[in-house]
């Protein structure tokens, strides 16, 4: 029978539960980002912009904890062919919860986005020297997770522009839309000529909408303009959206993961997005897309809590993998 103490659960505390602040931090965003369609403020978008704090200081507290007594159970997950790819939702958390308090805090925002942004950049550097020089990756140890790292650097514009750094976002924005399509083709080739994603990691498919959608956001904020390229961004983002959703019989059927958390952060994305290109456009069917988006994605999220905490009070989280 497997320890169940609070030190062995410790012990366990994995590294992705990160991924929950950007699916809670993204629907922040989302409904910050859709008041100016509604006459009147919900105050959603803050509800959850605190909602996400408060679970980023709870996690992060737990997370230094394990890393203070268990230090070689995080090592490990450094190791991990596929943990280790999760370790850049801490910094990616930050930006997005300085990007939430953009207009609420600005000072509080820029110290976030500078930590955050930083902290990114060394787990790029770290992820990607281990990449190169591994001697233990296989090609079905691929799968969409691995845009987290690289591609993650895309986010940094959404607060780094209005904070300023415009060349620094650039910078990172460069960065991650090569690798993006990098990663994207082998994905794909791996997907298709060899063996199916395991069901764990089947939810890491809604990563593959993340990057066009943040990429198109950023772009906006980096040149303003709805040219071409914006609009080849977009409607990647908004195909692969609609293509999961075809899907949607073989997730409906997955058992419960932490990685159910993959589906929330891409809505959220391709939510902002829709939301600019309603902006840009002001044509109705995106008015319609945007509505039907943000509502899915606050049941997702809501259900997503209600599962994870059912998890937790029973078990089934933060104890050793089968």
């Amino acid at each position: 029978m497997p320890d169940t103490t609070g030190e062995a659960r410790l012990k366990h505390f994995p590294v992705s539960f990160f991924a929950m602040i950007m699916g809670l931090s993204g629907l922040s965003l989302a409904w910050q980002k859709a008041q100016h369609l509604l006459p009147y403020d919900l105050l959603i978008g803050e509800a959850f912009c605190l909602l996400s704090h408060l679970a980023f200081v709870a996690l992060l507290a737990a997370y230094l904890t394990k890393i203070s007594r268990h230090r070689a159970a995080v090592i490990a997950e450094l190791q991990h062919p596929v943990k280790l790819n999760f370790f850049p939702t801490i910094s990616i958390s930050m930006i997005l919860l300085a990007t939430a308090l953009l207009k609420m805090a600005p000072p509080l925002a820029g110290i976030l986005w500078i930590i955050g942004a930083s902290l990114h950049f060394v787990f790029t550097l770290y992820v990607m020297g281990v990449w190169i020089h591994h001697e233990h990756f296989e090609i079905h140890h691929i799968n969409p997770a691995w845009f987290i790292p690289v591609v993650g650097n895309v986010l940094v514009p959404m607060a780094g522009v209005p904070l300023g750094f415009v060349e620094t976002s650039w910078f990172f924005f460069s960065i991650g839309m090569l690798f993006w399509i990098v990663l994207l083709s082998i994905i794909f080739y791996r997907v298709l000529f060899h063996n199916p994603l395991p069901e764990k990691l089947m939810p890491t498919f809604f990563i593959l909408i993340a990057p066009p959608a943040v990429g198109f956001i950023s772009y906006m904020k980096l040149g303003g303009e709805l040219d071409s390229f914006a609009r080849v961004l977009y409607y990647s983002g908004l195909f692969l959206t609609l293509l999961l959703a075809t899907q949607i019989s073989r997730f409906l059927r997955l058992q419960f993961f932490l990685s159910w958390w993959a589906y929330s952060f891409p809505l959220a994305a391709i939510t902002v997005a829709t939301l600019v290109m309603f902006e840009h456009t002001d044509l109705t069917g995106f008015a319609i897309f945007a509505g039907i988006f943000i509502t899915l994605l606050t049941t997702i999220v809501a259900y997503l809590l209600y599962r994870t905490a059912v998890a937790a009070g029973s078990g089934k989280i933060c104890r050793p993998e089968t």
